[in-house]
């Protein structure tokens, strides 16, 4: 009988899930430390001397700015340059994973994180900045991978009962990996003057014990069978994940599977942006994305210390941390409620919500000199935006784009729909602190703007996908479209597609 749940599934979850810790821990690790990064940046660039002329005795103090410009770029390149590396990596998650495979692929992409961990630990025996940035943009490139490999792996892996729950591991994963690097990032800890190169380097920590891991999981049975056509070895990997049972129900799956993707032949990147027959599904997948990122999360994310500095909180960093804790506990609520509520229901609730954090964030600022009061509804505002991110907006589009193709389009979606989420990624991070200093306390009023509009949309155009065929939402779509004369040739277009055997 089968087992469904086994200590070798546990493992090969837990295995995969540290690539995704290891990408929250690089998205927050750079957060907490600053202060302490820009100072060291100053010294080297040869600017440092000229800022302690304007300060008493030499004294530094927690709430001081970096004046000079080329701290600033530097610094804002040092968080940019990472969404960079996982915007160009993300279009070869599907080569990499069905060439190497999703075990060996995973292996493979360790080699960069463990490049840019050394990279960044050795920074202070080098050119501090360049070393950082390179590291930055290196773990970019992996971590780029591992959004793609990671929920692919544990998607195939789990069983159906629990596919849900154990594909909400890899945001789960995320947030955690946030939560421990701003932990360790305190002063006290290692976001320090003596420590700061060794949190950086933690960075690729986990793709060590990864590697080692690796060695004792079973490789995907979907892939074995439905790529190589390795029939005993899918058997033998279902009876290591599931325990010794009757293969031949699974098999018989894979082979419908297999032989459903034949039917549709994979499309290309540039043949799916031409298709007028996916065309309304591509553009609500990226604006989907788009929502995600010019929400302002990644301002919180990437600038909570600073923001909260703004707001006058004593110890900003502690704020920090609470934002990561908020981050955990909303996330386990998404993982109960998506498959009840449903998707749509649960994207507008969040947009919605964090439309009126930003509101109250920007009230908040702006009259915290006039009332002391203020900060408090900042830090408030603050922590209900992160939460309503949670609930919706932040992990829903990682899995809905999958949700709205079926299996020929949908390498090509995902590649569109992961290259968007990081282009924007870096838009953000990149131009935020110019942004900050343009519009000092009332830029966060720039994404409520955004985020009703993103409200709006999702309200008019997405429908609710849970528990819906692909033909049901593609049926959905063409009723939008409500042009009954251009059915002939969009299924003139869709034979053509089928036929195609353009990769």
């Amino acid at each position: 009988m089968e087992k469904q749940l086994t200590g070798t599934l546990a493992l090969a979850v837990f295995t995969a899930a540290l690539g995704s810790l290891q990408m929250g821990y690089s998205l927050g690790v750079i957060n907490a430390p600053q202060k302490v990064i820009e100072r060291h940046y100053a010294r080297s660039l040869g600017v440092y001397n000229e800022e302690l002329t304007r300060r008493e005795g030499g004294n530094t103090t927690e709430h001081e700015e970096p004046t000079h410009a080329s701290v600033v770029m530097y610094w804002s390149l040092s968080v940019a340059i990472f969404s960079i590396g996982g915007m160009l990596s993300s279009f070869l998650v599907s080569f990499v994973s069905d060439v190497r495979g999703r075990i060996k692929g995973m292996l493979f992409i360790n080699v960069l994180a463990i490049t840019a961990g050394l990279l960044m630990g050795l920074a202070k025996l080098g050119t501090p900045y360049l070393m950082v940035i390179a590291g930055r943009a290196i773990m970019g490139l992996y971590c780029g991978l591992s959004s793609g490999l990671v929920p692919l792996y544990i998607g195939e892996i789990s069983p159906v009962k629990y596919r849900g729950a154990m594909g909400a591991l890899h945001q789960l994963a995320i947030v955690i990996g946030i939560l421990i690097s701003q932990v360790i990032g305190l002063d006290f800890l290692l976001g320090n003057d003596d420590m700061w190169h060794v949190l950086l380097g933690l960075s690729g920590a986990p793709a060590v014990l990864q590697s080692l891991l690796l060695f004792m999981c079973p490789e995907s049975p979907r892939y074995l069978y439905i790529k190589l056509g390795k029939v005993e070895e899918a058997r033998k990997s279902l009876k290591r994940l599931k325990g010794d049972y009757d293969t031949s129900k699974d098999i018989a799956e894979m082979q419908a599977e297999k032989e459903e993707a034949m039917k549709e032949a994979q499309m290309s990147i540039l043949r799916l942006v031409r298709s007028s027959v996916y065309r309304q599904q591509l553009f609500v997948a990226l604006m989907m994305h788009l929502s995600q990122q010019f929400s302002g999360i990644n301002a919180i994310f990437y600038y909570s210390t600073s923001i909260f500095q703004t707001a006058g909180v004593g110890q900003p960093v502690y704020a920090t941390i609470g934002v990561g804790v908020i981050n955990i506990i909303f996330t386990l609520v998404s993982v109960i409620m998506v498959d009840r509520a449903g998707r749509r229901t649960l994207t507008l609730i969040g947009l919605g919500g964090m439309c009126g954090c930003a509101v109250a964030m920007t009230v908040g600022l702006a009259f915290q000199d006039v009332y002391s009061w203020m900060s408090y509804l900042s830090m408030a505002a603050i922590f209900l935006f992160v939460s309503f991110f949670e609930i919706g907006p932040g992990p829903i589009p990682w899995f809905i784009v999958a949700e709205l193709f079926s299996q020929g389009p949908r390498p090509a979606a995902i590649a569109l729909a992961g290259c968007c989420n990081w282009t924007c990624n870096f838009i953000i991070a990149m131009f935020f602190p110019y942004l900050e200093g343009l519009c000092g306390s009332y830029v966060f009023i720039i994404f409520a703007v955004l985020l009703f509009g993103f409200t709006v949309f999702i309200y008019m155009r997405v429908p609710e996908t849970k528990g819906k065929t692909f033909e049901e939402i593609a049926a959905v779509f063409h009723r939008k479209r409500g042009a009954p004369p251009s059915k002939p040739q969009e299924e003139a277009e869709m034979v053509q597609l089928k036929s195609s055997t353009e990769a």
